[in-house]
């Protein structure tokens, strides 16, 4: 009888004990300031398909400026091909009145430049006195690059 009792009271005890827990309240959560709502996901980065062989640029250039002890020349570059340019590479070289090259600079543009899309370039070369004119090499990553020369660019 002495197990049965003792049985009986554990199991009583088990009993009354989780339904009180139960009827217990929830701590109160701190206050937290109130956050935004979500703002809807930004698109994922795709990966475009270069074009490889000859793409088509416009080119918009700046006149060249003297900025301390450089020569600074700003171009604008405009891609008129169907597909992305990858990598494109800008060189600029300068040149004395009897034709000797003097300095020059490089660029590269690392993003791809989708179609339409206008980027800028800018080219520091050191300044020499005896610079007289300089020319500019297009490439990129796929083949050459066949730049045009325009005042502006058409919408």
């Amino acid at each position: 009888m002495n197990r049965f009792a003792s049985a009986a009271a554990i199991v009583m005890s088990l009993v009354l004990s989780t339904s009180a827990f139960a009827q217990s309240k929830a701590a109160a959560a701190p206050n937290k300031p109130a956050t935004p709502p979500p703002t809807a996901p930004t698109a994922k980065a795709k990966w475009v398909v270069p074009v490889k062989g000859t793409v088509y640029v416009e080119v918009i250039k700046g006149a060249p400026k003297r900025v301390k002890d450089d020569i600074v020349t700003t171009l604008q570059i405009k891609n008129v091909s169907t597909g992305a340019i990858a990598l494109l590479k800008v060189d600029e070289y300068w040149y004395s009145k009897t034709g000797q090259t003097v300095t020059g600079d490089t660029q590269k543009v690392k993003q791809p430049i989708m179609p339409g899309e206008v980027v800028e370039v800018t080219l520091k070369s050191p300044y020499r006195k005896d610079m007289y004119q300089n020319q500019f090499a297009f490439s990129h990553q796929g083949g050459k690059v066949d730049p045009k020369a325009v005042k502006s660019f058409k919408k």
